[in-house]
């Protein structure tokens, strides 16, 4: 294989990745790595110690790139059809911000303050705070759900009338929500939670999240 992800299937992040690879029909190699726990030379390639790294093996090294935002633009320009960024400027910088409330505001809020505490300290042998999640929910999740719902509105799609990377961003940190034993309330977010199973419904997505469902089923049962 040409293309090689390396990263946890669980990580929202590696998840964007592999739908934009998926999406454009790309073969790759999923090399796990466990980020708290790397081999020493994944440091090499991640200087911030993250996942997904991608390496390009059709290139002479260095012929690695860390993080998913730089991969997947780099995915896109590598593999153009089908696009997906918008071509018109405005549309794409709004793309281009979705996918950084994403990457940050929500993931701070999905994976720090519910996905580690329920799912993650699992894996890794500590006690879960199950306080860190009831703030999470109560506080910091609605105001993040209310101002998506009003975005996506009656549209389809986040930016424009084509799935983008915007879709892409915001939907794979749901996946997480919906991992770590939670329902988006339909009544309170309509228009968000058709969104959500819209884009989850997808074949891109839905092969990561039944995968991903059958490892923690795994992980519920041991």
């Amino acid at each position: 294989m040409a293309l090689i992800v390396y990263g946890g299937s669980l990580s929202p992040f590696v998840r964007k990745v592999r739908v934009v690879l998926a999406e454009k029909g790309v073969e790759y190699t999923l090399d796990n790595v466990n980020p708290f726990a790397p081999p020493p030379e994944f440091h090499a390639i991640s200087p911030l110690r993250r996942i997904p790294v991608l390496r390009d093996t059709d290139l002479p090294e260095p012929n690695t790139l860390p993080d998913s935002s730089v991969i997947c633009d780099y995915l896109e320009h590598k593999y153009p059809r089908p696009a997906l960024y918008p071509a018109e400027a405005f549309q794409r910088a709004r793309a281009l911000w979705f996918e950084e409330y994403a990457d940050s505001l929500m993931a701070q809020c999905i994976g720090a303050g519910l996905f580690f505490e329920r799912v993650v300290k699992k894996l890794i042998g500590r006690e879960p705070d199950e306080s860190i999640p009831q703030k999470t929910i109560a506080e910091k999740l609605p105001p993040i759900f209310d101002y998506l719902e009003q975005e996506i509105g009656a549209n389809t799609y986040m930016v424009g009338d084509s799935f983008t990377i915007a879709d892409i961003s915001v939907t794979t940190m749901l996946v997480n929500f919906l991992h770590s034993g939670e329902t988006l309330d339909a009544a309170r977010w309509p228009r968000l939670a058709g969104y959500m199973a819209r884009i989850h419904a997808r074949p891109s997505f839905a092969a990561c999240i039944a995968q991903e469902r059958r490892f923690l089923e795994k992980l519920k049962a041991a």
